[in-house]
């Protein structure tokens, strides 16, 4: 998998009695891709493999710049990038292709701002959105298949039936990690989570799917996929087993980052 940005340099020529020889142009190289993620809680940039640069969103505003996964503060949210970028002394290349996580049910408003935001920061060539929920269904490894993901963040839950990385349904929720505090449980997150997967299984065309991924288990991502008293509770309400992902508050920033990956391998599907 690609790393670090690779700069290719000529190598010295051979010298020829009688004639000169010069050293033939460097081949052109595209810019390493880019992976984003714009998070209620955090922004990250994925970087490649190793490569995640990550700051709490709000970390010294008066307001945050992206909630409840929507960018609120354009100019503050790509003034926060720029520092992410500038204090990790990070050069970005620019030109690069950058695949964007984009929450499920999201409105074109919604990823019109995140475009103006990522193209005034990064001046991509090709700027690529994928749905967050598929994003980490790949992160996890376990795009194959029919499978019930539900990735709950710090201001959204969100949850999907998906059918070979491909999101045939999603529901979603204003609520997350962020809000737990004394009037709102771990266990009413749960129920809530568990509501959305409900909603998905009472359409009739959707039932058979439903059915086919509870018994495969629930894949859960995202910060709620941290807290075992969350995920007991999701075990509970849905009579099903639950996944983990490996690393799930980043796993969809490395699906988009895969995702980026393919694109450049082959850009007629774009990855996405």
């Amino acid at each position: 998998m690609p790393g670090k940005v690779i700069s290719l340099r000529p190598s010295a020529g051979t010298m020829l009695v009688g004639r000169s020889h010069t050293a033939p142009p460097a081949a052109a190289v595209d810019p390493e891709p880019i992976a984003v993620d714009l998070g209620s809680a955090h922004l990250r940039i994925w970087l490649g493999p190793g490569g995640v640069l990550s700051v709490p969103v709000g970390q010294g505003l008066r307001t945050p710049v992206v909630r409840r996964g929507r960018v609120v503060d354009g100019p503050a949210c790509a003034a926060e990038l720029r520092r992410l970028l500038r204090d990790h002394r990070t050069p970005v290349p620019v030109g690069a292709l950058v695949v964007a996580c984009r929450p499920v049910l999201a409105t074109p408003a919604d990823q019109e701002a995140t475009r103006r935001v990522l193209s005034a920061v990064l001046a991509p060539s090709r700027l690529l959105f994928v749905d967050s929920v598929r994003a980490g269904a790949i992160g996890a490894g376990a795009a194959a298949g029919t499978l019930l993901l539900a990735d709950i963040g710090a201001g959204l839950t969100e949850v999907a039936v998906l059918e070979d990385g491909r999101v045939v349904a999603a529901r979603r929720a204003e609520i997350g990690t962020r809000d737990l505090n004394h009037a709102v449980t771990a266990g009413m997150l749960a129920d809530t989570t568990a509501g959305l997967i409900r909603d998905l299984r009472a359409e009739p065309v959707l039932r058979p799917l439903v059915r086919a991924a509870l018994a495969r288990g629930v894949i859960v991502v995202g910060d709620g996929a941290t807290r075992p008293d969350l995920t007991a509770r999701l075990v509970a309400a849905l009579g099903a087993t639950v996944h983990r992902a490996a690393s799930p508050r980043t796993a969809a920033l490395t699906g988009a980052g895969l995702a980026a990956v393919a694109a450049t391998r082959h850009p007629a599907s774009d990855g996405t």
